[in-house]
């Protein structure tokens, strides 16, 4: 399927933006690798965002080790965020700058490979009912800017949350696609996820069945999500083992059957961003 033209997504743009969260384990880098690759050779322009603490976006979109460590994570960067926040790291009394400077940073810290470019930003950390300190503000106020801001497609890497994410952000998100692993832990997480997605008003989620590796499985699964919009099933892929043990693509692991249904999903959101 060639994207139509005339498509806009949600944030008036001609681009997607789409959130990926999901349970540990479940495949969720892996997929949003998949996902920045195949949009990529499908003439997109990409912006990948590790929003992941335990970041390995980089592995799976196949950039070699060597070069891995030339990816700057923005959250580490203290000297940039006491610059563009006012305020030294960790400084949760203190006062510092609601809306700092953010809008260089993409191109500043973002790293290319095969098409995509991927950022690193880092955790985001928690206290009480959130935290308020200069480096959760400055990678929050990155995150809008990327969502609301830029004409790119944009696949944003969460951990089992939405941590990343805030009111204003999600006015410019096409949607939120949640990935599971046959399992109750996964269905529990899809909807712990989905209660925290709607206290912001991010409602657009869709689920994606991935590693299944029978019918009983699919079948269970949409048996747990009654009435969610499930965007692809995603089969068991062996070969994907071997690629990360190769430090090679996700890609290079598919086979066609998995490849397929990558495909599948893939078209599936641009078809969301047509009708959008």
């Amino acid at each position: 399927m060639v994207p139509p033209e005339n498509a806009r997504g949600k944030n008036g743009g001609t681009s997607m933006k789409w959130a990926v969260s999901g349970k540990g384990g479940v495949g969720k880098s892996t997929l949003t690798a998949a996902l920045a690759l195949m949009l990529a050779e499908a003439g997109r322009k990409v912006l990948a965002v590790d929003a992941d603490p335990d970041a390995n976006l980089a592995s799976f979109l196949g950039i070699p080790l060597a070069e891995q460590a030339a990816i700057l994570t923005i959250a580490d960067q203290k000297a940039l965020i006491e610059e563009r926040t006012g305020a030294k790291v960790k400084d949760y009394g203190g006062m510092f700058k609601l809306n700092p400077t953010v809008d260089d940073l993409a191109e500043r810290f973002a790293y290319a490979h095969r098409g995509v470019r991927l950022l690193v930003l880092g955790a985001v950390r928690r206290g009480g009912t959130g935290c308020a300190c200069p480096e959760n503000t400055l990678l929050r106020a990155l995150v809008q800017d990327l969502v609301l801001n830029r004409e790119e497609t944009l696949l944003l890497d969460m951990e089992a949350g939405i941590e990343h994410l805030g009111r204003a952000t999600v006015r410019g998100v096409d949607g939120l696609l949640v990935v599971l692993a046959p399992g109750q832990r996964a269905v529990e997480a899809f909807h712990r996820i989905r209660r925290l997605a709607a206290d912001i008003g991010l409602t657009r989620i869709r689920a994606v069945l991935n590693g299944v590796r029978a019918a009983e499985e699919e079948a269970f699964l949409r048996q747990a999500l009654p009435g969610i919009d499930i965007a692809g099933v995603i089969p068991e892929a062996a070969g994907l083992r071997a690629a990360d043990r190769d430090g090679m693509s996700v890609l290079e692991g598919l086979d066609a059957a998995t490849r397929a249904a990558l495909t599948a999903l893939r078209d599936h959101l641009f078809t969301q961003e047509a009708s959008t």
